[in-house]
């Protein structure tokens, strides 16, 4: 399988899940995915290429048809991933693949996001709003201690939903999302909503969406013992 991290962290931010995976006997990849951790900036970092680094990788270890999990980015990521590429399934963790709501929180912070004295102090305020109350304080300075964020690599990766009108925006989700084929989890500590889930599975029939009410944006993280047997049952 392969676990990709969500953006400004890296391939450590899984690690109390990888430990986990490979003590049950499964095959684990990570990878830090290009301008996070020890990869250099390569643009674009739109998600078709983040996608395509991914497939690269799931080629290079020999993994067919691979268990691909995302968090954050990382789940839009294994999602634009499961429309162009033959994967056993994909494990979507708390990213919401409609983006409305999303594009008018940033373009309201764009100006802040743009100056570069301002830029880590929006990033942080948006990931502490995002984090909830149930990670333990050590699991979240340990996550703080990886996020590096990267100005143009966060832009990058944020341009389409900063930049496209709407409409173009809804299009393009739409139209991937209705491309993935595969068994498909998309896993929640941040309740997206009934609205949600309907939108997603009228494009994603196969789609199973779940919510761990008061997770928080790091739901694998708050109990990583019941993610991993989650993984399990679904793999199952």
């Amino acid at each position: 399988m392969i676990l990709v991290h969500g953006i400004t962290e890296s391939l450590r931010s899984w690690s109390p899940i990888t430990e986990r995976l490979s003590t049950a006997g499964y095959q684990v990849a990570v990878l830090d995915l290009r301008g996070h951790g020890e990869s250099p900036r390569h643009a674009p970092y739109d998600l078709g290429s983040l996608a395509s680094d991914v497939a690269a990788v799931a080629l290079a270890v020999g993994a067919d048809k691979p268990r691909v999990v995302g968090h954050s980015l990382g789940g839009a990521v294994v999602s634009a991933l499961a429309g162009a590429f033959p994967l056993h399934s994909a494990v979507n963790v708390d990213q919401p693949l409609k983006l409305d709501g999303f594009q008018e929180q940033l373009q309201a912070a764009a100006p802040a996001l743009n100056a570069p004295d301002s830029f880590p102090l929006v990033v942080s305020a948006l990931f502490d709003q995002m984090s909830g109350d149930m990670i333990s304080v050590e699991e979240r300075s340990r996550i703080e201690s990886l996020r590096r964020p990267d100005q143009e690599v966060v832009l990058g990766v944020w341009d389409l939903v900063l930049n496209a009108p709407r409409e173009e925006l809804a299009a393009a989700v739409d139209g991937g999302a209705s491309t993935v084929g595969c068994p498909y989890l998309s896993l929640h500590g941040i309740d997206p909503g009934e609205e949600y889930k309907t939108w997603l599975q009228r494009l994603v029939p196969q789609a199973e969406v779940e919510v761990w009410p008061g997770y928080g944006h790091y739901p694998h993280l708050v109990d990583p013992d019941r993610f991993v047997a989650r993984l399990g049952e679904f793999w199952g």
